[in-house]
């Protein structure tokens, strides 16, 4: 997996690619998203449109973003997951957790 970060406004922005399989590469993550936290940064969008495979300790990073950002009143975002990823978000009711956007633009609709 590889990862880029960046501080747009009050949000950061995570562009992962790959496959998000937990282990290291989560950490590095979790790294960021608490960095971006105790700077008061309050929403998070995950791009994940190049994402090939997540398993479940994948999933768990997914969630402990999610965490941190609603534990300090904030939002995280999962923009253009592709199609296998959406079926698994579905598969696991985590669409229903997490916001599912296509681009930037929608969240201000959300």
């Amino acid at each position: 997996m590889n990862f880029a970060q960046e501080i747009k406004g009050n949000s950061l922005i995570l562009r992962i690619s790959g496959d998000l399989i937990g282990e290291d590469n989560g950490m590095q993550l979790i790294g960021a998203v608490n960095e971006a936290v105790s700077h008061q940064v309050k929403t998070c969008i995950i791009d994940i449109s190049d994402l090939r495979y997540i398993n479940s300790s994948g999933i768990g990073v997914l969630i402990t973003i999610l965490t941190k950002f609603r534990n300090k009143g904030g939002e995280v975002y999962l923009m253009n997951p592709s199609e296998s990823v959406t079926k698994l978000l579905i598969i696991t009711k985590l669409n229903s957790i997490f916001q599912i956007i296509k681009s930037e633009a929608d969240i201000k609709k959300v």
